[in-house]
């Protein structure tokens, strides 16, 4: 069973919580794979950091935002605590996340600020289904515009 554990870290970083549903899914017994989770743990090759680092490094790269990439994580089984400390590492200020929500913004909308109240409905929807704070949002957005 620790073959197919290490099969699946090859292909690409697992939460520990990840690693326990496949492997149980496998018809592997609770007690064998917490043995061979503990045993991968101990030896480096699963850490549920890493996994958090390289999962928010994947999806901001994709455009998403640090609200959904947290349910994301937490959805993978990572520790609330871990997932807040990584983000928080991670993103160093509004700064890097507001160059991420004005890249989806651009990438999907073009880069014309939004010509109307409804444009600009659509796009503060957009980016806050990707998972940006709508704070962080309306701040990039800029005022709207007066007729």
């Amino acid at each position: 069973m620790q073959a197919a554990a290490l099969r699946l870290l090859a292909r690409r970083e697992h939460s520990r919580e990840e690693l326990r549903r496949k492997l149980r899914r496998g018809g592997h017994p609770e007690a064998l794979v917490e043995r061979v989770l503990e045993a991968l743990a101990r030896e480096g090759l699963q850490d549920d950091r890493r996994f958090a680092e390289a999962y928010l490094r994947a999806r901001r790269e994709r455009g998403y935002g640090p609200l959904r990439v947290a349910v994301e994580l937490r959805q993978r089984g990572v520790d609330r605590d871990l997932v807040e400390r990584v983000l928080a590492e991670q993103g160093e200020g509004e700064g890097p996340w507001e160059a991420v929500l004005e890249r989806a913004r651009r990438q999907r909308f073009g880069a014309a600020p939004p010509r109307d109240e409804a444009e600009r409905a659509r796009q503060v929807r957009f980016l806050q289904q990707r998972g940006f704070p709508l704070e962080q949002v309306l701040r990039v957005l800029g005022a709207p515009e007066e007729a």
